[in-house]
């Protein structure tokens, strides 16, 4: 977990952590939350995972770019990815992560059964480890799980979203039922975590420093409370993970000293089951290095199977079996191999699979055998279709599968090994121990397995330390063969004592108290006279279950073969069965007969003659039996003196030869009687057995035949529901990024209402047939309509304008597409800028015309205002004798008098426009005459009586007497010089 978050900027620490962001129904909203109480410099990057439509345009991006300031930016193919951006899954991909490059290919699942969260998770722990930190917002199903299995293993953050908080809590229930989810809380209150976590990612360092004496002492003593509360004993696991764990622990508490948390776990027992579940790890999943289970199959334990005798047993040991997956793997290979074998007419072996766990809890699950449905992933569809039955939540496995496998909480490090083993598997366990404990264990595993057994081992673990216990059968996928040249002996593993407790002393207390409690004469009087003179006898119900057995009943009843039953009829021996069968046949129609029947019953001994007496019992008599209607009978058997026989008559001597012989036909008799009853017993039961086979076959093909119905029907709902439920999810996000999309929309439209209503111009929205589509308040000033006018022509509604139709101006717009503006008048005088041009759309389509309308009449007053204040000038100005200019503020004639162009002989084309020192060839550049303008003027807005000499070109010298005059407008904004030659002498030359 060292430097797990590192917020540092990308150029001083290149090496950034990726967060990924998984959600699927009601994820816009968590993903909106989040960004927009995540800051944007937080130096990490952000990939969000979302459940997308295949053939849907994605809007997330756009949506989602509006609650950051950090570029948001939809996946490509390789793009990598930096600090402080955020990336989205585009829709119909499958996305992972290989040095912090985005990789894209098209999904290889059906589409109900795709889980794009695990697969970028799954991904991102393995090519980020521990700057790994994976988020589970809202959604349904559990997709996540076991990616974020897989980032909290490797060393990395795993977030949840509170379910509480969630719009949908199926993903985040799924998480936090896992146990894979280090903190769980509201969304907005993410980001601040992760910066907190950023801030304390030096803890670990603290505790795992390289020479550290103190954070080994410090990791010991943690483990050494642990040990004494849970009675579990992690000292010889590397410190390495087991420090990594500890520490996580302590940040999440905010304990930055082992000797706190040490005193944390004694104040508060819980945190010790806690921590006992953060340092165990239970990432597995199915045919895990799917490789080496193909050499498991193919090579390894067909040879096994062969070299076995066909009267033994296959024995395998799963040791740090987790959930089961793996156990169930190995079954399912080995169960594959049985029907090969069959089929090749071999005989099957009995096989025992013991699975073994330290987590009672992992046991516990791998007992139930349900798994989530993104296992479709890593079990083929046959298999499935085989060895799992398809339920809601997932997968569960089948009843065949789940017998093949024992379960049981062990530790390999103090509790004995299986033994006599064919198959001991050991996966992914030895890399988590110390070197010392590995050289303990792998003499136990040898001694554990038979000659030639099988070890396998995960691609990274070895036995180096102890090569001449074994020989290599594949060193990729370590498989290695036991060998028995030396003596391999076990070491004594640890062994921990636990004290009686309080209630087992009281229990035992109890029990010899009651072996000793007092007996009472009466009833013991009673017992002794019952059993000397009442004959052996049973209380049954009335189909013949025994509810209490009175006397020694062994020649009479014996148990029967087969499954233990404590039926009568069951247990009734030779000769007594058919009679006790009749009596309980027609006890449910009549009573039976209290009269006492003379039977004939083969014990060990012969035959025994033997007097059968039926009596019923009130059932409300009878403690057994609560249902007050049922027949509760009393079965009394006495044995009876043996008849006469004739080898006992002949040896009386005395006895008369006749009464033999009438004892000895009698005797006959009895016999042939039995016999024949024996016999119609025998038929009636052979008739009635045939006829209850047939009707339990068809039966049986009946209710096999609707079974598959049903099963069939199941798979088709069941994947029918899958499917329904993915695109329903993808209906979720699609409508949150419409409703996004409607809400901007809004926000638009309001925005456009208001700025039409605020400014002063009415307006008409005309489609291709100058109909109404839309109009603004404002046009009601010059168009009389109403709501109910849209969609009518434009040329039916009456409107306030003097004798100026539109519509020719309109249609002319629509056929050349060049917009048109001129000035109208109304009816009242007013004045208005008409202006026409065409209705365009984002495509660059024509949809229409739109008319505005814009009031001109206060400007078109000031205009007519202008110009007749001009003209009135002019007037003026030409109405005057003396010769006038007008200037400009940069000394440009603007105007001048007609006596000024008869004077001096110029034209209005050579003076107006021009600066006073250009006119005429520059006769006008007279150095008095810019000491006037430029000098005295600026500062004396009025100059009377100026005289300017000058010899100008084809009137000769003159002397001008000049008056002038600045005029500034109102604003100041036109300044004017008025010029006037009052006086002109003509001087000699």
């Amino acid at each position: 977990m060292s430097n797990k978050l590192d917020s540092a900027a990308p150029d001083s620490a290149p090496d950034f952590s990726v967060v990924a962001i998984g959600a699927s129904a009601g994820g816009l909203e968590a993903f909106e939350a989040f960004l927009r109480a995540c800051p944007d410099d937080t130096g990490m990057a952000f990939v969000f995972i979302s459940h997308l439509a295949p053939d849907h345009e994605s809007l997330l991006a756009e949506i989602l770019q509006r609650a950051t300031r950090m570029p948001v930016t939809e996946a490509t193919q390789q793009l990598a990815v930096r600090p402080d951006h955020v990336y989205i899954i585009p829709p119909n991909q499958e996305m992972t992560i290989r040095q912090r490059q985005l990789q894209l290919a098209p999904p290889q699942l059906a589409h109900a059964q795709r889980m794009p969260i695990d697969t970028f998770l799954l991904s991102l722990a393995d090519d980020l480890a521990q700057r790994s930190v994976a988020i589970i917002l809202s959604g349904t199903a559990n997709d996540g799980t076991l990616g974020l299995q897989a980032v909290l293993a490797a060393g990395g953050v795993s977030l949840v979203q509170d379910p509480a908080s969630a719009k949908f809590d199926g993903m985040p229930q799924s998480a936090i039922a896992s146990g894979a989810a280090s903190h769980f809380l509201p969304v907005a209150r993410m980001p601040a975590m992760l910066q907190q976590l950023s801030k304390q990612a030096t803890l670990p360092q603290r505790l795992l420093g390289k020479a550290g004496h103190h954070s080994s002492a410090d990791i010991d003593q943690v483990l050494l409370q642990l040990r004494s509360v849970t009675g579990h004993d992690f000292s010889r696991y590397k410190k390495s993970t087991i420090g990594r764990r500890i520490a996580r622990r302590m940040e999440l508490h905010q304990i930055e000293q082992a000797t706190l948390y040490v005193r944390y776990i004694k104040e508060h027992p819980d945190e010790a089951k806690l921590l006992f579940n953060e340092l165990l790890i239970n990432v597995t999943c199915f045919f895990r290095d799917a490789e080496a289970f193909l050499t498991l199959k193919n090579t390894i334990l067909p040879q096994l199977l062969a070299d076995k005798p066909s009267d033994s047993v296959f024995r395998v040991w799963v040791a740090g079996c987790s959930t089961g997956e793996e156990a169930y793997s190995i079954a399912m290979l080995l169960a594959e191999l049985q029907d090969e074998r069959s089929a090749q007419h071999q005989p099957a072996l009995p096989i025992q699979i013991y699975a073994t766990d330290l987590d009672d809890d992992a046991i516990l699950t791998a007992r139930a055998g349900r798994y989530p449905a993104s296992i479709t992933s890593d079990v083929s569809a046959p298999r499935l279709a085989r060895f799992f039955i398809k339920e809601e939540s997932g997968y569960r496995v089948s009843k065949t599968l789940r017998d093949m496998v024992i379960f049981a909480v062990q530790s390999v490090i103090k509790d004995p090994p299986f033994t006599r083993l064919d198959l001991l598997s050991c996966r992914n366990l030895l890399i988590y121990l110390e070197a010392e404990q590995q050289k303990r264990l792998i003499p136990i595993f040898h001694y554990a397995l038979n000659r030639g057994g099988v070890l396998f081992l995960s691609s990274s673990e070895n036995i180096a330390s102890t090569p001449n216990l074994f020989t290599a059968l594949d060193r990729k996928w370590k498989f290695y063969r036991a060998v028995h040249a030396v003596v391999s002996v076990p070491h004594p593993a640890p062994h921990y004592t636990t004290p009686v407790t309080e209630r087992q002393h009281k229990l035992q207390e109890k029990v010899l108290k009651n072996m000793f409690t007092e007996t009472n004469l009466g009833e013991l009087a009673r017992n002794t006279l019952l059993q000397a003179y009442a004959p052996a006898s049973v209380i049954t119900d009335s189909i013949g279950n025994i509810l209490y057995v009175y006397g020694d009943t062994g020649n009479f009843l014996r148990p029967a073969p087969g499954q233990a039953s404590l039926n009568v009829v069951d247990m009734a021996r030779e000769g007594l069965e058919h009679k006790l069968r009749e009596i309980f046949a027609t006890a449910a129609t009549q009573l039976p007969d209290s009269a006492a029947q003379e039977v004939a019953i083969k014990t060990s001994h012969g035959f025994l003659r033997a007097s059968l007496r039926v009596r019923q019992l009130p059932a409300q008599t009878v403690i057994a039996q609560a249902d007050k209607d049922s027949q509760v009978l009393l079965l009394s058997f006495q044995e009876l003196p043996d008849l006469p026989s004739a080898g006992q008559s002949g040896l009386a001597g005395t006895a008369d030869a006749q009464s033999a012989s009438a004892a000895s036909a009698a005797r006959i008799t009895y016999l042939e009687r039995e016999l024949a009853y024996a016999k119609e017993n025998e038929r009636v039961t052979v008739e009635k057995h045939q006829l209850f086979n047939l009707e339990l076959k068809a039966t049986n093909e009946d209710l096999q035949s609707t079974n598959e119905e049903l099963q069939s029907s199941n798979e088709e709902l069941m994947t029918s529901k899958e499917e329904l439920q993915s695109l329903n999810e993808e209906m979720i996000n699609i409508n949150s990024e419409l409703n996004s999309k409607i809400e901007q929309l809004s926000d638009m439209q309001n925005d456009m209402k208001n700025l039409l209503d605020s400014i002063y111009t009415g307006t008409v929205f005309l489609d291709h047939q100058s109909q109404i589509r839309r109009f603004t308040p404002q046009a009601l000033r010059v168009f009389r309509l109403m709501p109910s006018d849209i969609g009518r022509p434009l040329a039916d509604i009456k409107s306030k304008l003097a004798g100026d139709d539109l519509q020719p101006d309109l249609q002319q717009v629509l056929d050349t597409l060049i917009p048109i503006e001129r000035e109208v008048r109304a009816l009242d005088g007013e004045w208005y800028l008409a202006r026409m041009q065409p209705y365009r759309t984002l495509d660059n389509v024509i949809a229409g015309v739109v008319l505005t309308l814009t009031a001109v009449t206060r400007f078109k007053r000031t205009s007519e205002a202008a110009q007749l204040a001009q003209e009135l000038a002019e007037g003026i100005v030409n109405t005057v004798r003396e010769p006038l200019l007008v200037l400009d503020a940069a000394l440009q004639v603007v105007s001048a008098g007609r006596a000024f162009y008869d004077y001096f002989g110029v034209i209005e084309a050579d003076t107006v426009g021009r600066k006073i020192y250009d006119l005429g060839a520059g006769q006008w550049n007279i150095p008095s005459l810019r000491q006037l303008l430029e000098d005295i003027l600026p500062q004396d807005h009025v100059f009377d009586g100026y005289a300017v000499e000058h010899d100008f070109p084809g009137i000769g010298r003159r002397r001008l007497i000049l008056n002038a005059r600045r005029i500034v407008t109102v604003g100041g904004q036109v300044r004017l010089i008025l010029l006037a030659m009052v006086g002109i002498e003509t001087l000699d030359p």
